[in-house]
Order: C-alpha cells, then sequence, then structure tokens
C-alpha cells in the first residue's frame, strides 16, 4: 500500500472504502496488459459496489488478457480533504495506481445529481475537467448509463458516451483505442473513428445553435457524424455475461447479496419511466441458467440473501419454475429469496406461498396513483382490485407490512387524485383487519410519494414538473387527510432536489458551465443531504444567466427540437407523442405481451423474435 495512503487511512470514517484487496478482486500485472480501464462510480463504495452493471463491466474487460479493469469511487468529504492536503491523486482500487496514468477512465451514470461528483472526480485524478483541454490520446474519458440518453448537461467534460448496454460496445472501443495507439493517431482521429461504432456519442462532432428564447434551432453533425445515434441491446440473454465470481466487499455495501438479473427491459409502458422505454425490448434468460448462477455465486460468495433483479421480476414468465429451484435450494441452507419489484397484480398465493419457505422480507407496490382515472392516463394498467387482492393474499399469509409508492405531480393530476392515495391507504388497512390472522403483531403501511420528474425519451418528456410551491401544497394536502391514521406512516421525497434533476434531465448544453461554476464553489455529493446546497446551484444558475424553470417547468411543443435529439433508445418519436395523447384521454395501452404497439423497439432484435 501506498506510504501516504496509509498515513491518511486512520484519519477517516470508514477506510476500507479505500484499500481494495477484496476476495475476486482482480490483480494483473501491469506489463502484461496492453489497456488500463479505470471504471469510475460518481458516488461512495457501498453505492457503487452494489451497481450490478458495474460489476458486469467489470468481468466483460477483465476476462480479457491484455485489459485491466480497476475500481474507482468518490472519496467521501474526509477523504478528499487527506488527499488535497498530502496531495494523493485518486487512484484504482486494485493497484493503487493514479487514475490519470490508466488509458481509459470510464464513469457510469445513473443519477443528475452525481454530476458534480464526475467534475470531482476528473479535478482529484489531476485532470483538466473539458474535453477540449485534455489534448492527447491518454487518457480517454468515456461514460455510460441511463443519464446518456441525454447527455447534453456534461458533453463538455466527456469525450464520448455510450448508449444502451456495454458488454459488447465496451470491448469494440477498447480495440479501437489500442488501433489507435499502435498507428498513432491523434485524439480528434480516434473520436471520428469512434463515432462509425453503433452506440457510441461524440458531442464535439456536433454544433448547437439555440433560438433567442434559449430553445435548440440546430443541431449539426460535423465530420461525417451520424444525425442518430441508436442504443446497443444485447440480442440473447443466455450469451450475456454473468458475474458469477463477484468481488465480496470488505465493508458493508447497500445491496450486499447476489443479485440475479432475470431479464431486460419491460413489457408494461407505463408512460413516466425513463427505464421502461429505454432497456426495451424485453429479454429474458431462461430458469436453468438463472438457477444454476444463483447457486454457484452462493457457493462462491457465501451470501446468505439473493435477489431477483428486474425492472418487474413477477413479469418473468417462468418465475414460479426458477422460485422452486432456487428454493430447493436456498430453504435448507437459510438463504433468504427476495423479490424487490413486485406488481400488485402479478403477486399471487402460488408465489406468496413460494416466498414463506424462506425468511418473509418487505413487500412494496407501486400503484404510482391513487385513482383508477389516473392510473390509466400514466398507463399503470393496475386496477385498485388487484393491489388490494395481493393484500388480502399478503396479509392472510402473516405479512404485517406493505410500503406503497406514489408520485405527486403527474399529468392531469387533481386533488381528487392526491387524495385518493390516502383512500387507498385505508383499504389496505381495512384489508389487513379483515385478513390478518394475528391482530396483535399491528400492521406497517408506509406511504411514500416523490415529485414527479419528466424524463427524455418518454411520453412525458413534452410535460411540464409542476412548481415546487403546487408540490407542497399538495404534500400538505396528503398529510393532513393522513393524520388521524395512526397505522399509516407519510414519507415525502425532498423537492429541491426534485426540482434540480428535472433541470439536468432534460437540460442542453449550456448547463455545463453551471455544472462547472457549481463545483468550483463546493459542490459535490449533491445526493446527499450532508453536502447539498440549494442556494448554491440557484446561484450558479443565474450567474451563467439561466433559469431554472426554463428546464423543469415549461411544457415543450410538440414538434420543439429536444437537446437530447441524437440520441435514440429505439422507440420512436411519433409513438411517444401518441402515447402522450392517450394519457389525456385517459386511454391505456395493452402490455407488449398482449399486443404490439408497434413502439419501435422490435426492429432491434434480430432473428425474427418478437418483443415481450
Amino acid at each position: 500500500m501506498n506510504r501516504t495512503l496509509e498515513h491518511i487511512l486512520p484519519k477517516v470514517q470508514k477506510p476500507a472504502r479505500y484499500t481494495g484487496g477484496e476476495y475476486n478482486a482482480v490483480v494483473k500485472e501491469k506489463c502484461s496488459v496492453t489497456t488500463r480501464f479505470a471504471l469510475c462510480f460518481p458516488d461512495t463504495y457501498e453505492i457503487g459496489m452494489s451497481n450490478l452493471g458495474c460489476r458486469i463491466l467489470y468481468g466483460v474487460m477483465n476476462q480479457r488478457p491484455d485489459v485491466w479493469c480497476e475500481r474507482c469511487y468518490a472519496p467521501w468529504g474526509d477523504m478528499e480533504e487527506e488527499m488535497r492536503r498530502e496531495g494523493l491523486l485518486l487512484y484504482g482500487l486494485e493497484s493503487g495506481d493514479p487514475i490519470a496514468d490508466f488509458h481509459i477512465i470510464g464513469f457510469s451514470l445513473g443519477y443528475e445529481m452525481a454530476y458534480s461528483n464526475v467534475l470531482n472526480m476528473l479535478d482529484l485524478a489531476g485532470l483538466p475537467l473539458r474535453s477540449a483541454d485534455r489534448k492527447g490520446l491518454t487518457p480517454l474519458v468515456v461514460a455510460g448509463g441511463t443519464c446518456c440518453y441525454n447527455p447534453e448537461p456534461l458533453a463538455p467534460f466527456i469525450d464520448f458516451f455510450v448508449l444502451g448496454e456495454g458488454e459488447e460496445v465496451t470491448l469494440e472501443y477498447i480495440d479501437l483505442y489500442q488501433r489507435a495507439q499502435e498507428e498513432g493517431w491523434s485524439k480528434e482521429e480516434l473520436l471520428q473513428e469512434a463515432a462509425r461504432i453503433p452506440g457510441i456519442y461524440v458531442p464535439s462532432l456536433y454544433e448547437v445553435t439555440y433560438h433567442e428564447d434559449g430553445r435548440v434551432a440546430a443541431i449539426t453533425p460535423k465530420e461525417g457524424a451520424p444525425a442518430t445515434v441508436t442504443k446497443r441491446i444485447i440480442q440473447d440473454m443466455d450469451k450475456a455475461y454473468f458475474p458469477v465470481k463477484t468481488i465480496i466487499p470488505s465493508t458493508e455495501i447497500v445491496h450486499d447479496r447476489v443479485m440475479l438479473e432475470l431479464f431486460r427491459g419491460c413489457i408494461r409502458g407505463c408512460r413516466f419511466c425513463q427505464a421502461g422505454y429505454a432497456y426495451r425490448p424485453v429479454r429474458s434468460r431462461s430458469p436453468e441458467l438463472l438457477a444454476r448462477y444463483g447457486k454457484e455465486a452462493c457457493e462462491d460468495s457465501g451470501y446468505q440473501e439473493m435477489t431477483l433483479s428486474s425492472l418487474s421480476s413477477t413479469d418473468y414468465p417462468c418465475l414460479l419454475q426458477l422460485c422452486d429451484d432456487l428454493l430447493d435450494y436456498c430453504a435448507p441452507r437459510d438463504i433468504g429469496l427476495s423479490l424487490p419489484s413486485l406488481r400488485a397484480d402479478t403477486f399471487s398465493m402460488n408465489l406468496m406461498e413460494r416466498l414463506q419457505r424462506v425468511r418473509k422480507g418487505g413487500l412494496t407496490f407501486a400503484p404510482e396513483a391513487g385513482t383508477q382515472r389516473l392510473r390509466d392516463a400514466i398507463n399503470k394498467n393496475l386496477r385498485e382490485e388487484d393491489l388490494l387482492q395481493s393484500c388480502r393474499t399478503a396479509f392472510s399469509g402473516g405479512w404485517s407490512g406493505v410500503k406503497l409508492y406514489f408520485m405527486l405531480g403527474l399529468p392531469t393530476e387533481t386533488d381528487e387524485d392526491v387524495l385518493g392515495i390516502a383512500d387507498l391507504a385505508r383499504k389496505v388497512y381495512f384489508t389487513w383487519r379483515e385478513c390478518t390472522p394475528n391482530k396483535a403483531r399491528g400492521v406497517r403501511i408506509t406511504v411514500s410519494t416523490s415529485w414527479f420528474v419528466p424524463k427524455p425519451h418518454t411520453a412525458f418528456q413534452w410535460e411540464a414538473q409542476i412548481p415546487v410551491e403546487e408540490y407542497q401544497r399538495r404534500v400538505d394536502l396528503l398529510r393532513d387527510a393522513l393524520k388521524r391514521d395512526k397505522s399509516i406512516t407519510y414519507n415525502w421525497h425532498d423537492p429541491q432536489t426534485s426540482y434540480l434533476e428535472a433541470i439536468f434531465s432534460r437540460g442542453d448544453r449550456r448547463l455545463a458551465d453551471v455544472l462547472e461554476w457549481a463545483w468550483e464553489h463546493g459542490a459535490k455529493f449533491d445526493a446527499w443531504s450532508e453536502y447539498f446546497d440549494y442556494q448554491r446551484w440557484m446561484d450558479a444558475l443565474s450567474a451563467c444567466g439561466l433559469d431554472g424553470d426554463f428546464y423543469a417547468h415549461r411544457v415543450r411543443e410538440k414538434d420543439e427540437l429536444f437537446p437530447w435529439a441524437v440520441p435514440s433508445v429505439g422507440v420512436s418519436r411519433e409513438f411517444l407523442w401518441r402515447e402522450r395523447e392517450l394519457c389525456y384521454q385517459s386511454v391505456t395501452t395493452p402490455d407488449c405481451r398482449s399486443r404490439c404497439s408497434a413502439c419501435g423497439a422490435n426492429k432491434m432484435l434480430t432473428g425474427g423474435r418478437t418483443c415481450g
């Protein structure tokens, strides 16, 4: 270990975040590899180590003998302070070497409030923040993740963005980088060639102009760059890499368990859900392969908990078969099996009986809206009776707690819809009273609401986020309606971070100046209340002459050119607009298994297969 690091670690909280050396971490001889890759997650070790996508990419790259991928996480404030005082540059956990010496630095972007940490990590690495100021081929700074479907606020800082699933395209651009090294290309030559790889968006190859009112006027490709960059997908999930042998953390992390990815995509088509559109089309793994992966991962890791992961786990067509296979293994070993993303209309007695064979976890359902009219408007395709029947099943089986998630500020929402949340929660309570075999235990019903954030590439990308004052009024309305219900706990999301999320999720390239100003004035870890300073961001917007309401609270016209016009998730704009119109009629669209709605994602599949 570096002597400076040895000197620092006794002074900081949770030093195990910064030491590396975990079981299954990959260490290679530097002289034996051609390319070194720093896989950076712009949040703490505990959050980053819980990210399945990063674990997959880590394994995919380290399978290649000529590539060494190391991990790097954002140091907490105490560690950063010591690093800056001692002149210790940000380093890879496996080797302890500065990531500025690596060939490629890749950031995983899953949440807009982590953007300030991207800048902070580049600075801690001793690198210029802006792509134009990093002249050489090395290090190349790239980014991937769901935030890259609107990469514009980070565009000046990143050399190129990877759209979609990274298992294949990552190896393709590593090959290109190795060729560029061998042949002595300039950085500009590399970026021009990278833009030819499907799924790679090079922001410096596009000129953006604006109307006087601030709207985007034109996005003009340069030097042969494509007008549209469509995301990459893995065609056959049974052939996709799965990290059976994964790193076992040295300290507790958020999701410290085996995570089995059942499928990618979602059949449902909720109109607010970016992930539901971005991960289309649906592609599943076989139950036999999943069962084998789960058992092998438990054997290798010693974990006592396994999670079946997807956007909607109970939509997996072979779920009961898979549960039976896994439970035969888990039950005698006291390994917990959990399904975190349950749909209330697919939670059955059969499924409950299987889950009862191991430790009971909590039950979480997301009705999203309090009335049937609004659930139809957002295409949730969930009936009140479905939810209550699922609660009857669970409470009859001995469960004594349920969490219910909703959003406030959805398009067409009225006070009646807000009060409908309280009414629905009470119906869940009375269902418990009717069905529980043990009233003495009591019941815990938790209602949580978030503030709706319109997202790119969804049916609601044209919508305005409601003003903060109106959001707070609706929170107060619901809180007052639930006051007398002692068995119901109400939690609501902080509006200030949701406002900034709305700004950056649909923002343009001019927000890069706001981001840099805020970082220069101390912004970092903005997803954490310990560091978040709302006024600093308001000052940043003012200093750069931009209005946050322009991005967050403005309805877009049907034909407005969006800042995210170049990246494509494979779903047509015409389909999304049609879905928006159906919202205002409270008309639902069937799920993908019932009927193909011609969204466009099906065209990404080869071999005549169908989505769903």
